[in-house]
């Protein structure tokens, strides 16, 4: 069964994000959301997406340079398609998105089945995400992101859909942790996290009690420390 899409929605206006994140979930995509340039810089760092839909006008770090910053960046982050909304229908701001990059740039306020048309329409044209990693070792236990497979001397350990999901986040991120803010927000609540990684701990550890691969890194997260 193919992966949905894994689409973040980067907008300051809580009632936007959640409309957005509502409508996208039911038409079969994941959504992650962010309020803004930083918290969407953490969630980049250790999750891939499939697209970003990115507003322009945030406190802060507007949409144009957090566009920027991602163009800049080498590997997948760099080359994530961008959809970019904007509630000021100007052509020097339509120029100014394409310029940096974006795929798509559409005005507020909008239709919402438009937005999603345009999103298929950028995902058709973007090459396949090949989401590609090297294998991860763990003692006798192995992970193959690309796979989703996590074996033990050969032997498969069944993994759930979700556990694949939070393993696959924490190995892009390999011997760095990941913020337990970022985690909740592509994975469910904090303890729907904190759950997960106690039974990924029971396939992965000899010893779960004492974690030598997935590390709690206080006030922060976790951390997964392969071989």
């Amino acid at each position: 069964m193919t992966e949905p899409r894994h689409l973040l929605v980067v907008d300051d206006d809580d009632r936007i994000r959640d409309l957005l994140r509502q409508y996208l979930t039911r038409a079969g995509f994941r959504v992650s959301t962010a309020a803004d340039a930083a918290a969407a810089r953490r969630q980049l760092a250790a999750i891939d997406f499939d697209l970003l839909v990115l507003d322009v006008m945030m406190p802060g770090e507007n949409g144009f340079s957090l566009a920027a910053w991602i163009r800049a960046r080498a590997g997948d982050i760099g080359s994530t398609p961008l959809l970019m909304l904007t509630a000021r229908d100007l052509a020097e701001d339509r120029i100014t998105g394409l310029s940096l990059g974006a795929d798509d740039y559409l005005v507020k306020p909008f239709e919402p089945r438009e937005l999603l048309l345009r999103i298929e329409a950028i995902l058709r044209r973007a090459a396949p995400r090949a989401r590609t990693a090297n294998v991860i070792d763990m003692g006798p236990r192995r992970f193959d992101p690309a796979r989703g497979e996590l074996t033990d001397g050969g032997r498969p350990i069944r993994l759930t859909e979700s556990e694949v999901r939070l393993l696959r986040t924490l190995a892009k991120a390999a011997h760095s942790p990941v913020d337990r803010q970022v985690l909740a927000e592509a994975h469910g609540p904090g303890r729907a996290v904190d759950i997960q990684v106690t039974r990924l701990r029971r396939k992965i550890e000899a010893d779960p009690a004492n974690p030598r691969y997935l590390k709690t890194v206080r006030g922060r997260g976790y951390m997964l420390a392969p071989d």
